[in-house]
């Protein structure tokens, strides 16, 4: 049904765009690399022969009509930006496999009742300002024009790299979709773990997508010189750190299911001989389950305060993010996996680790995701690698699965 060449042709045209000297693909959101790649994904759409437009959040739309114009659209989309030195395929494989089951229902004269739009959604990845999903928290209506102040390393707000991108960001909040106008949304993307591979499963159907905690950790305890204070004399926050980290590594395990990451941290002021007097470190914990996920981090903060208390430490514990997981919708799962079968691939139910773009459209419409299997389950670096028979696979799936969903019997 899908034509395999054209799909990966266009995968590697798109990674050509912003490629690194590293080997790998930096488009960071409102730069004339991510321009260059709207401009090239707006060119494969309307050779799919879908009606192109960009909304206010500049989120990149390709319609393709139904039998019934005024009914509830069914999307399909994922991102064509990138964290830098990235891959090929986290993103572009979700974007360039909508386009092509679109063309593919043109070239062989297939309706559906439903209208299908596939979006290539503005800044998923959230590198460039670190604050991500902001066309899909328009399109959801999670975000506020107040929220567009956030800045880059260069000092550029987000509202400012809008406006010099030709979008009015005051206009933005006009990008929501109202309710009852999405039928449902469905995005393929790569797995960036090892779970498929190690089943020797080409296709995976998502059964929820994890919602992360982001935790600043700051201790304070009082620097020292490293040769004349005895080590029963010191208040040493590192050492209190440590052992904090011990204890998500011990919790986050517990569960089965959980992940919990220390991906920064900082000791001041640094010196070889001298006895750290601040420490700052971050959390990322993640769980599928919100309470689950919720009971680790009060056994983490717990262990956090025994062991300051013991240590004469300080604690400050800032929130910096909190995410509620996604349970994936159960006529999408059932899409998804009555596609795998119509298809011959055997399949399985996983969780993404990972935050995706449905994440903020779980309240607007049902919400589902297909995974296709990751090399290694490397991602975010130059290796990130699915083969092109796996791209295929998925995309086949994603045909039969938004096929489905875009006629009546699954009002």
């Amino acid at each position: 049904m899908i034509n395999a060449n054209r799909l990966w042709e266009r995968l590697m045209q798109l990674g050509a765009i912003g490629r690194q000297e590293a080997g790998g693909v930096t488009r960071l959101s409102f730069t004339p690399e991510e321009r260059a790649a709207k401009d090239l994904v707006k060119g494969f759409m309307l050779e799919a022969g879908l009606a192109v437009r960009e909304d206010e959040a500049g989120n990149l739309i390709g319609r393709k009509d139904g039998t019934n114009s005024q009914a509830p659209v069914v999307l399909v989309g994922s991102h064509i930006d990138s964290v830098p030195n990235g891959g090929d395929f986290d993103g572009p494989l979700g974007v360039l496999a909508g386009v092509e089951i679109l063309q593919a229902m043109n070239d062989r004269g297939v309706e559906t009742e439903h209208p299908i739009e596939v979006i290539a959604f503005t800044d998923e990845e959230g590198t460039r300002f670190g604050y991500g999903m902001i066309g899909s928290r328009s399109l959801g209506g999670r975000l506020q024009v107040e929220e567009l102040s956030a800045r880059d390393k260069d000092g550029v707000s987000i509202a400012e790299a809008m406006r010099q991108s030709g979008l009015e960001p005051e206009r933005i909040v006009s990008a929501k979709r109202e309710p009852g106008s999405v039928k449902a949304y469905v995005e393929l993307h790569i797995e960036q773990g090892k779970v498929l591979e190690s089943k020797g499963l080409a296709v995976g159907v998502v059964s929820g997508i994890a919602g992360p905690i982001w935790v600043k950790f700051v201790l304070e305890g009082e620097a020292g010189h490293a040769g004349t204070t005895p080590m029963t004399l010191r208040r040493d926050p590192l050492a209190a750190a440590s052992e904090i980290m011990l204890s998500i590594e011990r919790e986050a395990a517990k569960t089965g299911s959980s992940v919990g990451t220390v991906g920064k941290l900082e000791a001041f002021p640094g010196g070889v001989n001298v006895i750290p007097g601040r420490v700052e470190f971050t959390l990322d914990l993640r769980d599928v389950d919100e309470a689950i996920r919720d009971q680790v981090e009060e056994k983490i903060l717990q262990d956090a305060n025994e062991i300051c208390g013991r240590r004469g430490v300080t604690l400050q514990v800032e929130n910096m993010q909190r995410v509620a997981p996604v349970i994936c919708s159960r006529e999408v799962q059932a899409a998804a996996l009555a596609a795998c079968e119509a298809e011959g691939l055997e399949t399985m139910l996983l969780p993404s680790g990972a935050g995706h773009d449905g994440m903020q459209l779980v309240d607007l419409c049902p919400v589902g995701m297909i995974f296709a299997r990751s090399r290694d389950g490397i991602s975010h670096n130059p290796a990130e690698y699915t083969t092109k028979e796996d791209c295929a696979h998925s995309t086949a799936v994603l045909y039969r699965t938004v096929y489905s969903l875009a006629q009546p019997n699954h009002e």
